[in-house]
């Protein structure tokens, strides 16, 4: 496996959020393999341990796990005094935990719906904001924002996941900027279609899906655009293709092309 960008956090203490599977854990890999040490969370205690002690024993690194459901708004402090505690300094938070959900605003639960806006935005600001106050004491610190291409416009069916991206977006350029006086880099990555468990959690249609990316390819393109200090990077040339031509369309035009692809069998047709 080649490592690139990710060498630079070998030997330092990384952090990354929804290690269990998908973009976290390609993310935790290719950090491991670069020598880097890992605090893993997620949801999931049996799918982390495994994870863990496979890298332990491939890479030799040291790798810590915690287990939390960021939908719970007590759970990013909790993450934070684990490493407290632990007497570890993450050099590299990785917020890479979220999900979706598909379909009409008034079919999906409430509570879904909120529990999203909880994972995707509160509890990764909440993280970034714990974090960055060492990095900025220290001069030194990254992170990375898993964001979506979804980030650059509204995408019906999908609506408020594209909103919560749109945050991770935006939080994420601006603070790229206010943190770069302390030694600090931040950069979204912004994944489009990705062959990960995100499709049958969002439970969105296989077209959508049509051309997607590994895993592993996302991670590589992420972790080498914050190594060269990139606040932002689309990952995939037809996923940049495509923000590029959305953003020199008309916006209705653009959102009444993502409600054509994305539009669920059973959904009322829009009035002409």
């Amino acid at each position: 496996m080649s490592v690139n960008g990710a060498a630079k956090w070998a030997g330092k203490w990384a952090l990354v959020t929804g290690a269990s599977a998908g973009i976290g854990e390609a993310i935790a890999s290719r950090l491991a393999a670069a020598g880097a040490h890992l605090v893993l969370t997620a949801r999931r205690t049996d799918r982390l341990s495994s994870l863990a002690s496979g890298l332990a024993l491939k890479h030799g690194t040291r790798v810590e796990i915690f287990s939390a459901d960021l939908a719970q708004p007590g759970a990013a402090r909790g993450i934070h005094a684990f490493t407290t505690g632990k007497g570890i300094e993450v050099e590299l938070l990785v917020n890479n935990a979220g999900f979706g959900a598909f379909g009409l605003l008034q079919d999906i639960a409430e509570d879904r719906l909120l529990e999203m806006v909880q994972v995707n935005c509160s509890a990764l600001l909440q993280l970034t904001r714990l974090y960055v106050t060492g990095m900025i004491e220290r001069r030194s610190g990254d992170i990375l924002i898993v964001a979506s291409t979804a980030a650059f416009q509204a995408v019906p069916f999908i609506s408020a996941y594209a909103a919560t991206k749109a945050f991770d977006l935006i939080l994420a350029e601006g603070i790229a900027e206010e943190l770069r006086p302390f030694g600090v880099r931040v950069c979204a990555l912004c994944p489009g279609p990705t062959n990960t468990e995100f499709q049958q959690v969002a439970q969105q249609p296989d077209r959508a899906f049509r051309v997607a990316e590994t895993a592993e390819k996302v991670a590589q393109v992420g972790l080498e655009a914050l190594a060269r200090g990139e606040s932002c990077v689309i990952s995939g040339r037809s996923n940049r293709w495509m923000v590029t031509a959305e953003r020199l369309a008309p916006r209705s035009f653009v959102v009444k092309m993502a409600g054509k692809m994305m539009r669920p069998e059973a959904a009322p047709k829009p009035r002409v």
